[in-house]
């Protein structure tokens, strides 16, 4: 007879990590993971860098689990760490050499292999739209593509986005509707194209 399985809220598991079950852990990647790596994606719009900070998010929840109190909800927690990370990591990137196409050499040149399991049919038209959308909020400052971020695609509340940012309710609600105006300035000017 299969034995039930408890569902936890994430406080409650990260208070049993806390007292040392390793499983407690393992549950809370597994709900985390995947849209920690949506939420870093959106803000640096590269895959393998992504990767990196979730798994540096990851491993500060387990070598900094004791400092979280159930002062805040722990998504909220772990998305701070995250947007801390990631901000970190965009500073990085702005800040390293941009080499010049003029300058490579025909050995510094990076090609990309098509994979063998493209289907132009599992294409669907919502990905150029998805496309066009990343570019607008990549180009948008980093105050509103954030919350534009952990509002529209993360659907966190005005109150854990304001947790994580440290800012007011209000300033959440009024950068929010001004990310909105110039998101929709940018995906005009993008169709317009």
């Amino acid at each position: 007879m299969e034995r039930e399985k408890i569902k936890y809220t994430d406080e409650e598991l990260v208070k049993r990590f806390q007292d040392g079950d390793e499983r407690a852990y393992i549950e809370l990647v597994k709900r985390y993971k995947d849209r920690l790596l949506n939420f870093v994606y959106r803000y640096l719009n590269s895959f393998e860098q992504s990767e990196d900070v979730v798994q540096d998010t990851l491993m500060k929840l387990y070598t900094s689990a004791h400092m979280y109190r159930e002062i805040a909800k722990f998504s909220t927690w772990i998305f701070t760490i995250a947007a801390n990370l990631a901000k970190s990591e965009l500073r990085r990137l702005k800040r390293r050499r941009v080499i010049s196409i003029h300058s490579m050499g025909y050995d510094d040149k990076e090609y990309e292999i098509p994979s063998v399991d493209y289907d132009p049919a599992k294409e669907t038209t919502s990905n150029y739209g998805e496309k066009q959308i990343q570019q607008a909020i990549d180009t948008l400052p980093d105050q509103f593509k954030t919350v534009i971020i952990l509002r529209e695609v993360q659907q966190l509340s005005y109150e854990e986005i304001s947790q994580i940012l440290g800012i007011s309710i209000g300033t959440v609600k009024s950068r929010i509707n001004r990310g909105r105006l110039r998101l929709q300035k940018l995906l005009k000017e993008l169709k317009e194209q």
